[in-house]
């Protein structure tokens, strides 16, 4: 595995630190946190990239290859899958480098498909 960031335009979609709160008894952070930050990041991509309002409608190929500790610096990038007529699939990665010592490492990686609103459903949902 490579240890260096990858490099897209514009550098990382998401940059956070993993703090307490979001840790289980042994320090590791949970993988819900990490699921939320990659979603977060995905869906920004995915409004981006469509210039339309998305939801997420599917999770593929997570896979956790490291953990993620306390305090690590950590870093979500996102690449375009694939695109369709109403949706896109967003590659993502999360990185975590030690805030003390250390390199950066790859700890998830995944695929969100995230789906554009129709302009009208769009609009209900703002109304209500």
């Amino acid at each position: 595995m490579n240890d260096e960031f990858p490099s897209p335009p514009g550098g990382a979609h998401l940059r956070t630190v993993a703090l307490p709160r979001d840790a289980n008894a042994s320090g590791d952070i949970f993988g819900g946190w990490t699921l939320s930050q990659m979603d977060l990041a995905g869906g920004t991509f995915a409004v981006a990239h469509s210039g339309r309002r998305v939801v997420t409608v599917r999770i593929d190929a997570v896979e956790f290859l490291k953990p993620v500790s306390v305090g690590d610096d950590v870093s979500v990038f996102c690449r375009l899958e694939r695109e369709g007529n109403t949706s896109v699939a967003v590659g993502i990665e999360v990185w975590a480098r030690a805030r003390t010592s250390g390199g950066p490492h790859k700890v998830t990686e995944g695929v969100f498909t995230y789906d554009a609103l129709a302009a009208e459903l769009a609009c209900r949902s703002v109304a209500r």
